[in-house]
């Protein structure tokens, strides 16, 4: 059942309830307030009656030490109005009735309840008549007697059937229009609820981007905004998923690519080797081309290792001499006659581990290099700045376009892969050096121009002060 109808439901049952306890109440309040006003005026009628009957027996004849029954009775009867007239009893000692006029019936019940301080009264129903009896206690001229009056309340009873009548009509009517009202009222209030569904269903198919509407300022209205928030986030981390996934697909497949080429040329010269005889230039030649295929996939795998490792290392960087990193870069490339180096060192220490950051130096000068022509030259320089210390490599080479410079730190990704293949490079040093930096909290800025050469830096933060 959908929440607006148990809504509605409970809403109609508690109005029910209500109406029908708030109308029991209201009317029996009527009707309980109406028959204290009759009882209190067939009492007050009573003690009239009482008087007259006592002032007519003093004025009966003296001769009469005890009043008879008959002068009794007359006296009934002309209080009584004749024929027709008010209903009363007139009953002795013992109960016995004296005088009763018509339709003056009774049990003699109340006369055992009425004594000179007490009088008694019930109601009584006849056929579809409701009377009130009342009873009082007369005493004259030596003898007890007891009067007793009806008055007809039947009207009270009828306006109390008719009030039940019209307040079940007024019910009735009264839910039917509330059935309406709060069929609206809980439409429009459950449409938050509707629109949340709504976009739950939508993203199950598949619709990342659907947001649920905000109709509202009220608590739903939060709810539909935290939805949103989270729609946001989760849309974020299945489009970063996707990327990865896309992203893992290239990698295999570059990466079985770049083993393709070699692996062709490795079988295509040793099959060469194995089925026929070769004249010694042309099995140097064959062993040669091996040799290097050999030694770039060799280099390929280390590459790929290393940035495995990377990933999943954690580092221990400690303060060092920017002197000792670019002192180790010159003995490394000083026998290096291809290019010429040129190495500018600035004065300071850095926040690194040395090893890792080496690592990441030669391969950028390396595709310095690879980016150059024979005897271009490479600049390798660092400066000291407040917070952390800056590093710089630049070289006069091709360039690269605006378009591939955030795509370069990708594995197996090549600007120009003819000229990279034919200096045995994979496409795996600037992802290597990425992943490097990204545990530094650095990351590799390039600027390049194509035909002018490329000058790629990046920061390393001093370490953070406790407290800040």
């Amino acid at each position: 059942m959908r929440f607006s109808f148990k809504l509605l439901l409970w809403t109609l049952v508690v109005m029910a309830i209500a109406f029908g306890l708030g109308g029991a109440y209201f009317v029996n309040y009527v009707f309980e307030t109406s028959m204290a006003r009759e009882t209190g005026q067939a009492l007050e009628e009573s003690s009239i009656l009482r008087f007259a009957f006592e002032t007519a027996a003093l004025n009966a004849p003296a001769k009469y030490d005890v009043l008879p029954d008959r002068t009794i009775g007359q006296i009934a009867y002309n209080l009584a109005g004749g024929d027709g007239g008010r209903m009363l009893r007139i009953l002795d000692e013992q109960g016995a009735v004296i005088y009763g006029s018509e339709g003056a019936e009774g049990d003699g019940r109340l006369v055992e309840q009425t004594d000179e301080e007490h009088n008694a009264y019930q109601v009584v129903r006849r056929e579809e008549r409701y009377l009130i009896q009342a009873c009082m206690q007369v005493d004259v001229l030596d003898r007890t007697l007891y009067l007793e009056t009806m008055r007809d309340v039947s009207e009270v009873f009828k306006e109390r059937a008719l009030g039940f009548t019209v307040y079940r009509r007024m019910t009735v009517v009264m839910l039917i229009l509330g059935t309406f009202i709060m069929h609206g009222i809980s439409s429009w209030l459950t449409r938050p609820i509707r629109l949340l569904t709504r976009a739950t269903k939508r993203m199950a198919q598949g619709e990342y981007g659907y947001r649920a509407r905000k109709v509202s300022s009220d608590e739903l209205g939060q709810l539909t905004q935290d939805f949103n928030q989270m729609a946001n986030a989760l849309e974020e981390n299945i489009g970063k998923l996707e990327e990865e996934l896309r992203a893992r697909e290239d990698f295999v497949g570059a990466f079985a690519h770049e083993l393709k080429t070699p692996l062709t040329a490795i079988i295509g010269y040793a099959d060469m080797l194995r089925s026929r005889r070769l004249d010694e230039e042309k099995s140097f030649l064959s062993a040669n081309y091996i040799y290097t295929e050999g030694k770039r996939l060799e280099a390929m795998s280390f590459r790929l290792l290393e940035i495995i490792v990377t990933k999943r290392s954690q580092i221990q960087p400690r303060m060092i001499e920017a002197a000792y990193l670019f002192q180790y870069l010159q003995d490394m490339y000083a026998n290096d006659r291809t290019m010429t180096f040129l190495f500018q060192c600035g004065d300071g220490k850095v926040w690194a581990d040395p090893d890792l950051i080496r690592s990441v130096l030669m391969n950028l000068i390396d595709n310095a290099c690879k980016a150059s022509e024979p005897g271009g030259a490479v600049w390798i320089s660092g400066q000291r700045l407040e917070g952390g210390y800056r590093f710089f490599v630049e070289d006069q080479g091709i360039g690269i376009p605006r378009e591939e410079q955030d795509k370069i730190t990708k594995a197996f990704y090549m600007v120009d892969k003819s000229r990279s293949r034919s200096r045995n490079g994979a496409g795996l040093g600037l992802a290597l050096c990425a992943e490097i930096l990204a545990l530094h909290d650095s990351r590799l800025e390039i600027q390049s121009e194509v035909g002018q050469g490329t000058r790629m830096s990046f920061w390393l933060p001093d370490p953070k002060k406790d407290g800040l």
